[in-house]
């Protein structure tokens, strides 16, 4: 069952219990497997969620210090903890080096609605889809939601290459070690220990990112 966080005194006051929505975002019409009920939010619960932010053009630090503060800006959406700042090399194409950070937040969305914010974020600051895994302004990534399983056109839950990539691992592990993998069955340290921690070097000394 995915680990919801009910809202209480110390969170934010809900007038009425109503949990204020984000702003409209069209979305076209998705036939959600039977085998994925938990896509459906339910009303006053927080469920925590983890993100990935990656990009490699423009000012990359000033570019994910801003996305995370309109994440967290979300009346839906509020950021607990945040990684340090990472340069990693690209994978793809010739391109220059990511910087890289992970999130974790708790968030009143569903996974396919908290998709389509990030979606509309990764717009706001330029991003632009010409080359698979090519350069971009702002990369952001659900990688984990909850304990939820999610696969459905346009969305897989948990992120499917999660485990193979080092420049997610490391920021994981430094929000969420323990957070156990709902298909693999092992924790993010664990999975950090199968693959070779290279090409990832830290940047910031405290786990925050500034402009």
């Amino acid at each position: 069952m995915t680990e919801p966080i009910n809202v209480g005194s110390d969170s934010p006051s809900i007038p009425n219990a109503v949990v204020p929505t984000a702003a409209p975002i069209t979305v076209a019409p998705t036939t959600v497997p039977a085998a994925v009920p938990t896509m459906v939010a339910s009303a006053g619960l927080w469920v925590r969620a983890v993100i990935a932010l990656g990009g490699n053009l423009g000012n990359s630090r000033r570019i994910l210090a801003e996305a995370i503060q309109v994440i967290d800006d979300s009346l839906t959406i509020r950021v607990r903890t945040r990684s340090h700042l990472y340069q990693t090399a690209p994978v793809g194409p010739p391109q220059p080096d990511y910087l890289n950070a992970c999130i974790l937040i708790e968030t009143t969305l569903t996974p396919r609605a908290l998709l389509q914010r990030l979606l509309a974020i990764e717009n706001q600051f330029g991003r632009v889809r010409q080359v698979r895994w090519g350069a971009r302004s702002l990369d952001l990534d659900l990688l984990l939601f909850g304990d939820q399983i999610v696969d459905c056109p346009g969305l897989t839950v948990p992120h499917p290459r999660l485990h193979e990539r080092a420049f997610v691992l490391v920021p994981l592990m430094d929000i969420v070690p323990s957070w156990r993998h709902p298909i693999f069955g092992k924790t993010i340290a664990q999975l950090s220990e199968q693959i070779p921690m290279t090409g990832v070097e830290r940047l910031s000394q405290q786990p925050s990112i500034s402009p």
